[in-house]
């Protein structure tokens, strides 16, 4: 099932490009386009790269959404059940495999950053912090897109369902500092499970410490894998009985 899931990923033309290009297009937009407009402290490139890193993720994840729904809205369910596997092996088929889409994606991510001048001063442990949160928070992303792709009634409902989940990357600190939004909006950015990563990341690969971030970003990973995870085997088992 995780081969299955990879392949889908590279037969689907349009996703693949897409997966490819957005690390790249971004990455030159925010630091070349904005960065000159935006004052962080820290030079832009260095700032935005955790936001980035989010928003990427955020868009592969809505990939597993579609391709699972689209696997409950055809007959392939049927097949599969006829050859005794389970709907957990077929979930858990798409989430590794939306988990590697996203580590290549990361990893394109970092190239064009140091290509454009980004520079870390973390030591090891650091660079380990800062990766094992931020694989985390991507498995729990793509347990909540298969939630959401076993929910919505079409693959195209499910891409749109997913847009929410990208767009927590822009009410946080992933583009501009938390202190330049208004009053009422402060206490969700700074709260909300996208901002702990973010800042998690941030700290981490600058050299500093994360502090109580850390914790706060891998308890509300583990709270949506295990709440996602329950779920998408309950509804599975509902919707193909």
């Amino acid at each position: 099932m995780i081969g299955r899931g990879l392949r889908l990923s590279i037969r689907s033309v349009d996703g693949l490009i897409m997966a490819l290009a957005l690390p790249i297009m971004l990455m030159l937009m925010f630091v070349y386009l904005f960065g000159g407009a935006l004052r962080t402290g820290v030079a832009y490139v260095d700032y935005v790269v955790p936001g980035v890193l989010l928003i990427c993720a955020g868009f592969g994840a809505a990939q597993t959404a579609v391709v699972v729904s689209h696997d409950l809205s055809t007959g392939v369910i049927d097949r599969f059940r006829s050859m005794d596997v389970s709907g957990a092996t077929l979930l858990c088929g798409h989430v590794v495999a939306s988990v590697a889409r996203n580590l290549v994606s990361t990893a394109i991510v970092f190239g064009v950053a140091f290509a454009i001048g980004f520079r870390s001063s973390a030591g090891v442990r650091g660079w380990l912090v800062a990766v094992g949160v931020l694989a985390l928070f991507v498995l729990a992303l793509s347990w909540l897109s298969a939630t959401i792709g076993i929910l919505a009634g079409s693959p195209e409902a499910a891409n749109g369902f997913t847009f929410f989940i990208s767009f927590l990357a822009y009410p946080s600190s992933a583009f501009v500092p938390i202190d330049t939004m208004p009053g009422w909006l402060r206490g969700f950015a700074a709260n909300q499970p996208v901002n702990t990563v973010i800042e998690t990341v941030r700290a981490e690969l600058t050299g500093g410490t994360a502090g109580s971030d850390a914790w706060h970003a891998v308890l509300w990973s583990l709270g949506i894998i295990a709440v996602s995870a329950a779920g998408a085997g309950l509804m599975f088992n509902r919707r193909t009985r």
